[in-house]
């Protein structure tokens, strides 16, 4: 049997450094080093680390007076805004677990999500407060599913931040007498329910710590070389793993500043860059590629960024030439919701086309190990491919209420991540290919299966495969194939809008062809590797311009 691969680039243990365990701690670590310096900057205003502990105090005494305890759920529509922020920090540092959604979620995934769950509190705000509305009404409509809990309190963010958390005079004298109840929680205590993919049904919520999370935190600005004089900033979604652990909780481990900016817009991206004076940025799918798309301009890289982290990793020369036209160095990594320990290009490598080698922690040491699995359970070598399975103390405790998916994906104290890769000789891994049929569009995971259950209960479908096809802007585009209703004629601008009304915009599928019939396995399961692939005559393209003439 081969041995395990542990990280290349791995740290010798440190007693000098204070491991800070949980969110709030890192939080409160971050104000005892440097209080007056500015952390957050967004175009709403500035916070200080000391500004930013008296606000999340605050915050936190908001969601006790509106009856959240040590333990409760807490379900946030979170935007990537300052409020969201605070009300996430104040949700984990009151020993509460954050269950962040996509706030562009439908009222039927929202509703869902709630039955699933059954949050103690739901935080929204003006954007999403309508389809709050609608799923709320729905519930209450909804007898042929009956709530084993009533629709929780619905409160807006901006009750529950400080109105002055902008105000630097405000929080100065707030943080004089703040109390963050950093004794609250422990490092194994859970912090956060990452939904992997709204559901109009039961959704795969992963179970992260506190432990998880600081580790994480104290992690990123080591693999990416940052320091205090660095400022962060993050475009990404705060209901994923990506912008809350490494930007966030990344900027409060070294001490850089946090730049929050929203969604991400192609067109403003590099002002926002210079009105801010970002350093680093994480992308995520096909962000790169929709920059490198704009117009050129010969001041593209007269910014002070320095460094992009991304994965998986583009190719050499698209790789170098996106450095060359923004004047920075990308560093490609792999780390997943159930473990954030993953894979990093060590300190002065370029491994170009790899995912990189093991993670490891700044001063704990060797933490994390990795290795490939065959099919049939044997461990393999440098040269071979197979599943990536990883061992650390950040693993996900499971599925929240699903001890059979958690299970499965469990291999003794092995991770199985679901994705295939080859391991090579000098400890890097490579990309080959997903395990698990999860579709990855425009920086989102989505299931084929609950677009399928949405199309199949249209009368004029009697079945549906849903499959991702290559997208030119990297990761991938969806198809429906559909097979008829008897009698029925399905009319593709009607499903797609059927869809849209079902699901979140992501989910709907671009590309759309009428067969005869699903291909099948001997066991009768749908055979999609045996679908067309590539376009066809027959598809129909929903985003393809309409014909002159």
């Amino acid at each position: 049997m081969t041995a395990p691969i542990s990280g290349a680039d791995a740290p010798a243990p440190s007693a000098a450094a204070t491991y800070a365990g949980t969110i709030p701690r890192l939080l409160a670590t971050a104000a005892e080093r440097d209080a007056g310096a500015i952390w957050l900057r967004t175009d709403e205003g500035t916070l200080t680390f000391g500004g930013a502990v008296a606000a999340v105090a605050r915050t936190a005494e908001s969601l006790q007076a509106a009856g959240a305890r040590s333990g409760d759920l807490v379900m946030l529509t979170a935007s990537t805004s300052p409020p969201y922020l605070l009300c996430w920090l104040g949700v984990t540092a009151l020993g509460a677990v954050a269950v962040a959604v996509n706030p562009r979620s439908s009222a039927a995934e929202l509703s869902g999500l709630i039955r699933q769950v059954e949050p103690r509190l739901l935080v929204t705000d003006a954007e999403a407060a309508s389809v709050v509305a609608v799923a709320r009404s729905a519930g209450a409509a909804d007898g042929d599913r009956p709530r084993a809990a009533p629709f929780p309190p619905v409160l807006d963010v901006h009750q529950l931040i400080p109105a002055d958390w902008n105000s630097p005079a405000a929080m100065a004298v707030a943080a004089r007498s703040a109390r963050l109840p950093v004794g609250a929680v422990g490092p194994d205590d859970l912090a956060v329910l990452i939904p992997t993919s709204g559901t109009t049904g039961r959704s795969k919520l992963v179970m992260q710590t506190h432990r998880a999370y600081a580790m994480a935190g104290e992690g990123f600005p080591f693999w990416l070389e940052l320091t205090a004089a660095d400022r962060m900033l993050t475009t990404l979604p705060l209901f994923h793993l990506n912008a809350p652990v490494y930007s966030v909780l990344g900027s409060l481990a070294c001490g850089a500043g946090l730049v929050l900016a929203g969604r991400f817009s192609a067109s403003a991206f590099l002002d926002i860059v210079r009105r801010h004076g970002a350093t680093e940025f994480n992308a995520m799918g096909a962000m790169l590629e929709i920059l490198m798309r704009q117009p050129e301009r010969p001041d593209d890289a007269d910014t002070p960024l320095r460094l992009c982290y991304t994965g998986p990793a583009p190719g050499r020369e698209r790789q170098l030439e996106i450095e060359r036209r923004f004047g920075l160095r990308l560093v490609v990594g792999y780390g997943l919701s159930e473990s954030p320990y993953g894979l990093i290009w060590p300190h002065g490598s370029r491994p170009y086309g790899t995912l990189g080698a093991i993670r490891q922690h700044p001063y704990l040491g060797v933490i994390n190990q990795a290795r490939i699995v065959s099919d049939s359970g044997v461990v393999l070598g440098p040269g071979d491919t197979g599943e990536l399975e990883l061992r650390n103390p950040v693993l996900t405790p499971g599925y929240f209420g699903m001890p059979t998916e958690t299970a499965a994906i469990m291999d003794g104290p092995w991770l199985r991540t679901g994705d295939l890769v080859t391991a090579n000789a000098d400890g890097t891994y490579t990309f080959v290919s997903r395990v698990k049929e999860v579709i990855r569009r425009r920086g989102e995971n989505l299931s084929p299966l609950e677009v399928e259950e949405v199309l199949e209960t249209h009368p004029a479908v009697l079945e549906a495969a849903v499959v991702g096809v290559p997208s030119e802007l990297s990761e991938e585009e969806v198809k429906a194939f559909i097979v008829a209703a008897a009698g029925a004629r399905p009319d593709f601008t009607e499903l797609r809008a059927y869809v849209a009304e079902r699901l979140a915009a992501f989910k709907v599928p671009r590309y759309w062809e009428l067969i005869a019939e699903l291909p099948r396995t001997p066991t009768a399961r749908v055979a999609k590797h045996q679908l067309p692939t590539g376009s066809t005559p027959d598809e129909y393209d929903a985003e393809a311009a309409p014909a002159s003439g």
